[in-house]
């Protein structure tokens, strides 16, 4: 194995054990952490359809919006493109996992990218339905409102699944990836 570079990798100046590499960039953390907050606020905190759950909502839109325009001209893990879930590449890591053979990823795994990729895109639902409920055309309409309630718990549910495997991942690769999504950094 080659050594590199501190400075060129983002490795921090320390011992082996301890060297970390720059993943998550301040924009892919904010974007993580103002929509875990959000969904914490509109889903178990602030009243339903009101002014601050409103809010909220408008908040989660533009961080979608920030997030997939960072997605194409972001840093390396931040684009999609370096975490393209291809459906071979998520039964290879299924299988591997089934074979207690798996790999270990820098940025998302195809697992993660899955599941991210339906967050955001459950997220963006959410927000349009929402927004939509304050329409003149959708004032009232009960099969709205009952969508938008749909839609957000299968964001609590993913949310909780989403969780759990960073937990369990965390474990099997003796990493804390909940932390590294705090410091943006992980093991090298």
């Amino acid at each position: 194995m080659t050594r590199v570079s501190s400075q060129k990798e983002g490795l921090a100046p320390s011992t082996t054990a301890q060297r970390t590499v720059k993943v998550w960039d301040p924009v892919v953390r904010l974007f993580h952490w103002t929509v875990v907050a959000a969904c914490m606020l509109n889903l178990f905190v602030l009243e339903e359809g009101k002014y601050w759950h409103r809010v909220t909502g408008y908040v989660v839109a533009t961080a979608i919006v920030t997030r997939t325009v960072w997605g194409f001209v972001g840093t390396k893990h931040s684009r999609f493109n370096d975490f393209v879930p291809t459906p071979s590449k998520v039964m290879g890591q299924i299988l591997d996992i089934l074979d207690r053979n798996e790999k270990r990823y820098i940025g998302h795994n195809p697992l993660a990218s899955v599941m991210m990729l339906c967050l955001m895109a459950l997220l963006a639902a959410t927000a349009l339905t929402g927004w939509m409920t304050t329409l003149d055309a959708f004032w009232g309409e009960k099969w709205l409102k009952e969508l938008h309630g749909a839609i957000a718990n299968s964001i609590m549910v993913l949310a909780f699944v989403h969780a759990g495997a960073a937990v369990i991942e965390s474990w099997r690769h003796r990493e804390n990836l909940v932390w590294s999504m705090v410091t943006g950094r992980k093991k090298a």
